[in-house]
This record gives structure tokens, sequence and C-alpha cells, in this order.
């Protein structure tokens, strides 16, 4: 089957990509630019740098910006769909979505349609094994994003490895955190990956922080 992924390039939008790809034919990857950080549908932090992410994976892109207001998003992430399945011919839609049941209905209705398949590879996957999914499968990520107590700005740009894993999972009992960030106590981005034939090197960022919330801007960033 021909699909297109919903990618904002984060950990979980690869590891879906990555596990249907086992079966499925991946034809594009669908990336929406919100113009609001806290948008209810998109990921945002690093959105940009997606291009890079794409062409390593050689896949073909789409890219459309959206305003990021809550609901008329959805009409942009109708407009993308549909330019996939013109562009592309695409059958079905693959999402990242772990638990979020907003975004997963929302997702669902406009493929039901658009008489296209939707295809959840990770839907209520427990968070501790999604992780262990991370490590198992060579994905190397890096923190962008923070947004819950006790994150400081020493988390900005942190490789998600196995020391990292097992401090989310510690402070998961200690302050009841989603430790693969499901509750958007923290974004990733994945800089290299088996489906990568060239990792990403960022030579620049800044960090934005301030009240337990914050985010890392990378500024420069090149295939190796």
């Amino acid at each position: 089957m021909k699909v297109g992924v919903l990618f904002s390039g984060g950990k979980d939008s690869y590891l879906a990509l990555q596990y249907a790809s086992e079966e499925h034919e991946i034809t594009c990857l669908l990336t929406l630019e919100s113009k609001k950080e806290d948008s209810w549908m998109f990921h945002t932090p690093a959105i940009e740098w997606t291009k890079l992410q794409a062409e390593s994976m050689q896949i073909n892109h789409i890219i459309k910006k959206t305003s990021g207001v809550k609901e008329e998003e959805l009409d942009d992430l109708r407009d993308i769909i549909e330019s996939a399945v013109s562009k592309h011919s695409i059958d079905g839609i693959v999402t990242g979505a772990l638990a979020s049941v907003y975004q997963s209905t929302r997702i669902q209705k406009i493929c039901n349609d658009l008489d296209l398949w939707c295809f959840n590879p990770l839907w209520q996957r427990p968070q501790r094994a999604l992780l262990q999914d991370l490590l198992f499968n060579n994905i190397e990520s890096i923190i962008t994003g923070v947004a819950a107590e006790p994150f400081d700005d020493s988390w900005l740009g942190r490789s998600i490895n196995l020391e990292c894993v097992n401090h989310l999972i510690v402070l998961e009992s200690s302050y009841r955190i989603n430790p693969a960030g499901e509750g958007g106590e923290i974004e990733s981005f994945v800089v290299n990956a088996p489906l990568f034939t060239n990792s990403i090197i960022i030579t620049k960022s800044q960090k934005h922080y301030s009240n337990f919330s914050g985010r890392l801007e990378i500024q420069e960033a090149f295939l190796e």
C-alpha cells in the first residue's frame, strides 16, 4: 500500500514511519509548520529542519504552513492530505499518535472523508516500551522542547540515550510525568536513524527557556 506519513521530525513520527515502511511503500512525508508554538494538533520545535530529514531518507516532502488556530488548522491538514493524494496517489496516512484522542479522532475523520486508510502503529504503546524501541532501533534523537517541572534548560539539546531514558523513568515516578513526553513534557528531533543515508549535524543552536518551559532553536545544521 502507498502511504504518506504525517511527519514532525520527532521520535514518534519517525518511529511510526519506520514501522510502516516494513510493510508499506512510503511515498511522501507531510509536514505542517504551525505559526503557533502551542498548537493543539502539531509538533513545532525544529519543524523547519524536517527538510534535512526528508533529504537524508530520500522521500518526497510536502510542507504547508498553518495558522495554528484550534480547529482551523484541520482545514490545512485536510489540504495537505488532499495534495498528497493528488501528487502521489496515496492509499493511506500514517501517524505517530500515541494516546491523544483529540489528534487521532480528527485525523481519522479526515481520512474517512477522503476514503483513506489511517494507520497509527504506536497507538497505546506503553511509553517505557516506546523509549526502549528508540534505543533498540538505534534512533538518535535530541530533546528540542520541554514544558513541565522539573525540566530545566540543561535538558534542551540532550541526547535521548540510555542514560536519558533511565532518568526519564525516574522522573515518571517522582513527578508523574509521561516519560515519552505524550503529555507535551518533552519534544524531540531525530538526527540519525536506520532510514537515514546521512546523519544531521547541528552546528549552531540557541536555548529559549523560562519557568520550566523552553525550546531549542536550531540555527544551523547540515547532512554529514
